[in-house]
């Protein structure tokens, strides 16, 4: 994995502040989503990154401390359950983005994310399918992203301890809908996500 090719075509062009950006958190049924955004000097060595779903959540955690300490610039945005159901998810990982963006330090002119779809951002880019497995700085989001958003979901886990929030973070597993089913839905749930449950 060439780890900073496409940061390095980008200053090519003239880019001197390259942010990569992800998202955490599209598919659960609880909770906000999370964007990251991130700026990394070039060529930075980080041992050990990668795509935030190859890495366990211990080494995840190590890499989140070691990229703080080592990113330029980085910036955390959300979208909360509400925003997700007024808009579409789509369009809040869309918002999540933008305000991650915003938070940056030090305002990025080019914005590399990770999929297929871009978000109207304040600043010109481009998306890269798989782009966390591609790119450092989308990596670097990657991680981010999801350690803040595990970190929520724990914090929430104590305000609702019966939900098991902390081992499924969120997403549908068996014990979550049958958590749902036994004690009602929260204001933390998704209720675009679980129209047929709710209308229950």
């Amino acid at each position: 994995m060439e780890h900073y090719e496409y940061e390095r075509q980008a200053a090519a062009r003239g880019y001197k502040a390259v942010c990569g950006i992800d998202e955490a958190g599209r598919g659960p049924l609880a909770g906000p989503v999370c964007a990251a955004a991130v700026i990394l000097p070039m060529d930075c060595e980080i041992a050990g990154l990668d795509d935030s779903k190859k890495l366990t959540e211990k080494k995840r955690g190590q890499l989140f401390d070691v990229i703080m300490e080592k990113a330029l610039a980085y910036g955390i945005g959300w979208a909360d359950e509400r925003e997700i159901d007024d808009l579409n998810i789509l369009q809040a990982t869309f918002l999540a983005m933008g305000r991650a963006v915003e938070a940056l330090q030090i305002p990025p002119d080019w914005a590399m994310v990770d999929g297929n779809r871009m978000p109207p951002l304040s600043v010109p880019g481009e998306t890269i399918v798989k782009g966390d497995s591609k790119s450092a700085s989308i990596a670097a989001a990657s991680i981010l992203a999801k350690v803040s958003r595990d970190r929520l979901l724990r914090e929430i886990d104590g305000k609702y301890p019966q939900y098991g929030f902390a081992k499924h973070k969120g997403y549908g597993t068996k014990a979550h809908y049958e958590a749902i089913k036994q004690y009602g839905l929260l204001p933390v749930h998704r209720r675009s996500f679980l129209k047929n449950l709710s209308e229950k």
